[in-house]
């Protein structure tokens, strides 16, 4: 297998060496490559592998810290039954049999009931975009879009949804989500780190939503980009298919390690 470069290597040393490691991982564009259509995603077969595999070695907890509802998120990953799950950029958690579903308050139902209707609007009159329900926030994706519609369909959502007092908007790649619960991956790092114990943890991910995830990274902790763009995270691989290497890499470290 080909060896990561120096300053990743000894990270990852590092990494395999911690009492308790948390390895948390995005979906879209980490474990799996982008597709036109959510549904059709997959994870790659050997980082499917390397994440069943360190599930199972003492001391390690992994979990994945998806955009995608919960839902969702199981149909496409695939996640084994050790793997811990955070949804919605944190408004939804499965931490095991007793997690505790999403409830959200009567405010919070009907605020989401508006904010549905107004992104149904702007998908109405925008060929090419759409729009995805969750449980607490709706999306509006503009990847089938050409670039001057889904520029015009983002702003058009972000008036409509900037005018609904206590909703949260994030941007992603070619998606505007509104989420009437505030959070976001760092939040969902930090509960997890608490549940677990974790002593280390590696995150990774590849959109502008990660970069909570990266801020709430502690020293002794490490953080992967996939792919371009600005990022604080210290180590970046240029795709899914390279971070398979470094999670089949990390894996034979940590099992000398355990």
């Amino acid at each position: 297998m080909e060896t990561p470069e120096t300053g990743l290597q000894q990270a990852l040393e590092g990494l395999a060496d911690a009492d308790t490691l948390l390895v948390a991982l995005d979906f879209d564009g980490t474990l799996s490559p982008l597709v036109e259509r959510a549904e059709d995603a997959r994870p790659l077969n050997g980082s499917a592998a390397a994440v069943r595999a360190l599930a199972a070695l003492p001391g390690t907890v992994t979990a994945f810290i998806s955009g995608r509802a919960l839902d969702s998120l199981r149909r496409t990953a695939s996640p084994g039954p050790e793997t811990l799950l955070i949804g919605s950029h944190g408004a939804e958690a499965w931490t095991g049999p007793n997690a505790e579903p999403l409830r959200l308050t009567p405010e919070q139902a009907s605020l989401l009931v508006r904010a549905r209707e107004a992104v149904d609007k702007v998908t109405a009159s925008h060929p090419g975009t759409w729009l995805e329900t969750k449980p607490a926030g709706v999306v509006l994706h503009t990847r089938s879009a050409p670039d001057d519609v889904a520029s015009a369909a983002t702003d058009a959502a972000r008036r409509k949804l900037g005018a609904l007092d206590g909703v949260q908007l994030t941007d992603g790649k070619r998606v505007l989500e509104a989420s009437v619960v505030h959070t976001n991956k760092g939040e969902g790092i930090r509960a997890l780190r608490e549940i677990t114990g974790a002593t280390a943890v590696l995150f990774a991910g590849d959109d502008v939503t990660d970069e909570h995830g990266f801020a709430a990274l502690e020293p002794g902790d490490m953080a992967i980009k996939i792919g371009p763009g600005e990022t604080r995270a210290p180590f970046r691989v240029d795709s899914p298919a390279g971070f398979s290497l470094v999670l089949a890499h990390l894996l034979e470290l940590r099992r000398a390690h355990k």
